[in-house]
């Protein structure tokens, strides 16, 4: 089939390598701005954008996803199917489009974790379980009937961003799965039960501060949810202490508040009280300085009795 596909991130890049070596062709790719990263600001194109460069297939940056320039270049493509990876909300008239219509691969069981942000707010919920859904796109975001799915077991300490390579990896097959059936016309559709929903809204930078009033399973699940990015943060000494990896210490924790670190004389970690218990912060990075283990960051300070991370 002839297929236009849409992603952005890092996430799409294995589904849209499935497909540039399948029996179907990808005649087009849409895909976000180039826009400034890093320090320096220099403009970079997206990681889908900067993948299919290396292929002979048009690039597509729409400011506007709803510009009649942008919709008669498509139509002038004569799409069969809309793939669509981790990317924008369309406009009906987009994913109407295709002749078969359009998909999309969503990284949640359906209809659980509907949004911008599943498989962080699966983890920071908690869930030993998360999947991929692919489905049919209709006006109402993460709404449409669903083709398949694939129930995937969370690790214990695995983090947002290892779970993201790995579902990206299954993802693919999903989704050749699903193209495949739907060329053969030998699909069945499942409407979402409403009553089984919840949401994955985008995650802010208010959602991202810890509150260690919360229980230690709590905050370590907020701090894997996170994970590498945007990361789960404190404030220590007025910076920003960003937190990438963190153990629960199930030994009785001695008594301090909330937020306090736990000093000992023989300390060789960065240990800090929860709710319940204490936390081991096991990946760091202080505001200005480098990523670090906690024992190195505990080398490099002198700490006072009492002194909390806010």
């Amino acid at each position: 089939m002839h297929i236009v596909f849409m992603g952005t991130p890092e996430f799409a890049i294995p589904s849209l390598e499935k497909l540039l070596h399948s029996r179907h062709k990808v005649i087009a790719v849409v895909t976000g701005s180039d826009k400034p990263k890093g320090r320096g600001q220099l403009v970079c194109a997206t990681p889908v954008k900067e993948y299919v460069s290396k292929y002979k297939i048009p690039a597509l940056c729409p400011t506007d996803l709803k510009a009649d320039d942008f919709f008669k270049r498509l139509s002038s493509l004569e799409p069969e199917l809309g793939v669509v990876v981790a990317f924008r909300i369309l406009p009906q008239s987009i994913f109407d489009l295709p002749s078969k219509g359009t998909i999309n691969l969503h990284a949640s069981l359906l209809p659980k974790y509907r949004g911008a942000a599943p498989i962080n707010w699966a983890l920071i919920k908690g869930e030993n379980k998360t999947g991929l859904t692919t489905f049919f796109l209709q006006e109402k975001v993460d709404t449409g009937n669903i083709i398949l799915q694939k129930e995937v077991d969370i690790l214990s300490n695995e983090t947002a961003g290892e779970l993201s390579h790995r579902l990206a990896e299954l993802g693919a097959s999903l989704l050749l799965e699903t193209i495949d059936l739907i060329e053969n016309g030998k699909f069945e559709l499942k409407r979402q039960d409403d009553s089984q929903v919840s949401l994955a809204p985008k995650i802010t930078k208010e959602m991202c501060k810890i509150d260690w009033s919360k229980s230690a399973l709590q905050i370590k699940n907020l701090i894997r949810g996170l994970s590498p990015v945007p990361a789960a943060y404190s404030i220590f000494k007025g910076k920003i202490l960003k937190v990438y990896r963190a153990e629960i210490l199930n030994e009785k924790s001695p008594q301090a508040k909330s937020g306090e670190i736990i000093i000992s004389n023989r300390m060789k970690s960065l240990i800090v009280k929860a709710k319940d218990k204490a936390l081991e912060l096991m990946e760091i990075q202080l505001e200005g300085k480098k990523k670090m283990k906690g024992e190195e960051f505990i080398k490099g300070c002198r700490f006072q009795a009492c002194e909390k991370l806010d």
